[in-house]
């Protein structure tokens, strides 16, 4: 491991702003900030906000000097990305902006039921041969219901026409309620203050001339939720390179 990863490692441990928890403790004791977000990080009572798999956490980072009347939690298992969008917020001291490292799969230990109100997932490995590892499948979304609010919100940005052309299926066939959906963001006039927000990641993929994509839908509690049944053409996302740093 090299001396820029171990001192962003070393400085994680330092952030105020940063929730990371041994497995043992969440094994044998439960997360020690579950249902307790507001009450001992923000002293508020406003609406959390997640954006899981931030990587840098630039929507976390952004979202949050946007909207201060909204609590924004940046979700990922690589510290090493994460600490970029964490030392801003130690350096503007953003009190809305927390981080949280550890694995999406084992989200609703991280939250009590209905503690958070937004899931934003921006631009996720779209898990072409894996369907229970797409962060849009039956069994995330069952996941993400036990802790948002039921008919909370769930947004997703991705430069994937395979994850799009899923997401936006399981979407139909589910009967979930869409409130934006396009295949071609910067091209249908919706783009916002909001949606402009740009990943480091999507700028890569703007560069190179790929349309990006966007669903916002709710996410009702009740109803048993099916995968779709659709063949999908993979697309070229893995010959993309992702650095970790």
């Amino acid at each position: 491991m090299g001396k820029n990863k171990l001192k962003k490692f070393a400085d994680m441990e330092t952030f105020g702003c940063v929730f990371q928890f041994p497995w043992a403790t969440l094994e044998n004791e439960g997360c020690p900030m579950r249902g307790r977000w507001n009450e001992a990080y923000f002293h508020n009572d406003h609406p959390i906000v997640l954006e899981l798999g931030c990587g840098k956490g630039e929507y976390a980072v952004g979202l949050g000097k946007r909207f201060p009347d909204k609590n924004y939690i940046g979700v990922d298992i690589k510290g090493s990305r994460m600490w970029t969008g964490a030392r801003q917020v130690e350096t503007e001291h953003l009190p809305n902006v927390a981080f949280l490292r550890t694995s999406i799969e084992i989200i609703d230990r991280m939250f009590a039921p209905g503690e958070v109100s937004e899931i934003w997932i921006t631009f996720p490995d779209p898990q072409m041969k894996k369907v229970n590892k797409r962060l849009t499948s039956t069994r995330f979304l069952s996941n993400y219901r036990h802790i948002l609010k039921d008919g909370g919100l769930v947004h997703l940005k991705t430069d994937s026409p395979f994850l799009y052309t899923y997401t936006h299926e399981l979407v139909r066939v589910n009967a979930l309620p869409v409130e934006v959906d396009t295949n071609d963001l910067y091209h249908s006039g919706l783009a916002d203050d909001i949606l402009e927000i740009k990943t480091y990641y999507e700028q890569q993929w703007l560069s190179r001339g790929l349309t990006i994509k966007y669903l916002q839908f709710h996410l009702p509690h009740e109803g048993e939720l099916v995968e779709p049944d659709i063949d999908i053409e993979p697309d070229g996302y893995r010959s993309y390179h992702r650095n970790n740093s």
